[in-house]
Order: C-alpha cells, then structure tokens, then sequence
C-alpha cells in the first residue's frame, strides 16, 4: 500500500527489479563512458550504445539516451543539444539512461572528464558530492523532496556552483511510470519513499561554459554504485 497517490505503482511492481534495472542501468552508462574517446560527436555515441544495450537485454527505453558534451552540459532533457560539438582532449561530457528491464525502470546519469580538464573534473566531483549530501539529507532527518531541492540549492551555492533549478527529480516505477503521475520530486510536500524516486542534481560552473549532472534513486541505505 502507497501512502499517497503520487506513490501508486502498478500490479507488476517488484522492488527487487527496481534494483536489477538500476544495477543493469549503471553498468550500462559504464561501458558507454568507456567508449567516449575525444573526437566523438554525441550524435556518434548515441548510435554506439544500440550494442550496449542488446548485449544487457535491455527491454526498451522509456526516455532517450541523452550524451552532453562541453557546453551542452548545460542543457536540460528538455533542450536540444547544439550540433556537431565533439569530445575534446580536455573535456567534459554526461551521460543519462532511462532502461527498462523486466518491466521496470532504471535511470541513472553522471559526468566525467577526459584528459587534463581540472575545473571540469572538480564540476563533476560537486554534482556527485551534492547528490550524496541530499541523499544523506532525507536519510536522516525524512525531508520532503520540495525541501530537499530547497537544500541542494543552498548547497550548491555554499560550495561555489548554480543548481539548476529546471531539474526537479521524478518517480520511477514498473513501466509506464508516468501512467500514476507522482510528478516532479522536487514538487514533492511529503518524505519520498525510497526505490520510487530519483532524485536528479544538475549544476553549473558560475562563469565557466559547462555543467555536470549526476541522478540514481533515492535508497534506504548509500549505494555501493
């Protein structure tokens, strides 16, 4: 039984696959960061993770993948990507996953870095540090997901980056979540229960043309992944 309706699953739902799909999702994002190699265009790589995903019996994708690199790390899902940008030597770049295994949905994201990019590399390393403090944040004290933006906002500027504040998090379920329509995480007044919400940060350097983001699900305990 869900305590809210923004929390409906449906009859096929199983929290045990909710973890497969996001263990299969992060493996997945892990071999296609092992093949982004400077001088690849996003719309290269995005023909190249077909193989990834037939080789982990990915079931479908429920959104499509989206690689950013350089200045498109500052785009949102809902924005296209400038065309032609391709890898540099010294670059920054995100992926984000949304897979269905078994009927149930994974989404993951996270950003890296090639070659010597310091100031990119410490970007990428603040989203993940946000994520994990926001995180940690519910974990303790059952915050709401509309308070936990409100957090992450005054985190990110306490550590010098932008949280952008478009990127609000959502459920997941078994597919199609958006069939119960829990809405955005960040539009949330109650404590989210974990394995159904991702919590998604986004941020930006403050003068610097580049972002990161990082997203997983919202757990009863910090992820080894």
């Amino acid at each position: 039984m869900t305590r809210v309706p923004q929390e409906a699953v449906g009859t096929s739902y199983d929290p045990a696959l909710m973890l497969r799909a996001r263990e299969l999702s992060w493996t997945a994002l892990e071999r296609i960061r092992a093949f982004m190699r400077p001088g690849i265009s996003e719309e290269e790589a995005k023909t190249e993770v077909e193989s990834v995903f037939r080789e982990l019996g990915m079931q479908r994708l429920w959104h499509r993948p989206y690689i950013r690199i350089g200045a498109n790390t500052l785009k949102t899902y809902r924005q296209a990507s400038e065309p032609g940008v391709r890898l540099g030597e010294n670059d920054i770049c995100f992926i984000d996953l949304g897979l269905v295994f078994d009927g149930h949905e994974g989404d993951v994201g996270d950003t890296f870095t090639v070659g010597d990019a310091p100031l990119q590399q410490a970007c990428a390393d603040a989203a993940r540090t946000l994520f994990h403090e926001v995180a940690a944040e519910w974990r303790a004290n059952g915050t709401s997901g509309r308070d936990l933006y409100a957090f992450a906002a005054r985190r990110a500027e306490a550590i010098g980056w932008r949280l952008n504040h478009d990127i609000k998090g959502h459920r997941l379920c078994d597919f199609p979540h958006a069939v119960h329509k829990g809405g955005d995480l960040g539009d949330f007044a109650a404590t989210p229960a974990p394995g159904l919400w991702v919590l998604e940060i986004q941020i930006a350097h403050p003068s610097e043309p580049f972002g990161a983001f990082y997203e997983d699900l919202l757990l009863d305990s910090p992820p080894i992944a």
